[in-house]
């Protein structure tokens, strides 16, 4: 299979100072609390950095955080726990371990979290809900892979197949919103913005960790989008290194491309049909939205193609990377066969003393797809 180059490009001309980061609270802390603590690890790409002519190419490696698939959650655990601590003022202090907090919210009574999902976010909701002797309601779109169904359901969830896209999902998740039922998403809407705030927020512990193992700082980072958040979190690290950010999605689902374009949030209608699943979103979140207006360079919008292309690169490697995982790679494979190769080099300042940064995203959530793809079988 030959990497197919990208379907759409956006140079964004609307750079610019980025929002203030969230300062509330120590994510990194909170995470480091939690039983399995463990940073992730980094990985180089020698072989595909020298073919390319780039000084190096690193990925963090985001495919078993607290024994699940991906990254996802750093940001529900955050946000479910900051959720707790205003509803039990004084709650930051009060406790241990995770035992201990469980405990603590004894007097908020039975809860319930809720979370709409392409998959793995729900999945983390879930986790953390189970974790806490809590209730979990994940909703899901229609298509998604029994795969990873069944894994949310494997923590104790109820799963409600919404008939249609994730952003359905998202409004029938907001309307059953109560005192006990708890709404974790991330992504915003009206008169709903602290919660995915939250979410961004536990997303910077990947790039603490990151600044205990970068052998040089990044120049460049290539960032999965699905509404965005992840990418606000990148954002807002790249910026710390003075670093461009490029922006990928799939090429039915680019929601954040084409607002770039429009210069205002705008919708992609559905249905998506990705295989990068955690990636088909009709709407940025209007929360992570300046910060992917202000901080993204290059929109970069790829064919699915690539995203197989990716995960057998990654196979190669030795790293599993599901189809969502292994996207960013896909957009810097995608750029690198286009005709417009040398003036993208140029124009984003590629060269051999350039340091890419990617992440792993998750790992294989749907196993039968990823060994179809790698024509590989899954590590035991």
């Amino acid at each position: 299979m030959i990497t197919p180059p990208p379907t759409a490009l956006y140079w964004n001309d609307r750079t610019g100072p980025i929002p203030p980061p969230d300062a509330g609270g120590a994510p990194l802390a909170f995470h480091q609390r939690l039983p399995g603590y463990s940073p992730t690890p980094l990985i180089r790409l020698d072989t595909l950095a020298t073919e390319l002519e780039l000084g190096s190419i690193s990925a963090k490696v985001e495919t078993s955080r607290f024994n699940l698939p991906a990254f996802k959650i750093l940001g529900a655990s955050w946000a479910i726990y900051r959720e707790l601590c205003r509803r039990l003022p004084g709650l930051e202090t009060q406790w241990h371990d995770l035992d201990d907090l469980r405990t603590r919210i004894k007097p908020l009574g039975d809860l319930t979290f809720i979370a709409a999902t392409d998959g793995n976010h729900g999945r983390a909701v879930a986790h953390m809900a189970r974790l806490l002797g809590q209730q979990s309601h994940i909703l899901v779109p229609t298509g998604m892979a029994r795969a990873r169904i069944e894994a949310i359901e494997d923590e104790g969830a109820t799963v409600q197949v919404v008939d249609g896209s994730y952003d359905d999902a998202i409004q029938a998740s907001a309307a059953l919103a109560d005192d006990t039922h708890l709404v974790i998403s991330d992504t915003a809407w009206e008169g709903y913005q602290q919660v995915p705030q939250d979410v961004i927020a536990g997303y910077s512990s990947i790039f603490a960790e990151l600044a205990e193992q970068i052998e040089e700082t990044p120049t460049h980072a290539f960032v999965q989008m699905g509404v965005g958040a992840l990418g606000a979190a990148a954002i807002i690290a790249a910026r710390s290194w003075q670093a461009k950010t490029i922006s990928v999605e799939p090429d039915d689902a680019d929601c954040i491309l084409a607002s770039l374009r429009a210069g205002e949030l705008t919708e992609v209608p559905g249905p998506h049909r990705s295989i990068m699943a955690g990636l088909n979103c009709g709407w940025p979140s209007p929360i992570a939205w300046p910060f992917l207006q202000a901080g993204i360079d290059l929109a970069v919008a790829v064919p699915d193609d690539a995203a197989r292309i990716a995960m057998a690169t990654f196979a190669d490697a030795g790293e599993v990377a599901g189809e969502t995982g292994a996207a960013g790679l896909a957009g810097l494979l995608s750029l690198a066969v286009s005709d417009d190769w040398p003036t993208i080099r140029t124009r984003l300042g590629l060269d051999g003393t350039s340091h890419i940064l990617m992440l792993i995203t998750e790992g294989a959530t749907d196993p039968a797809a990823w060994e179809a793809v790698t024509g590989r079988s899954l590590p035991k």
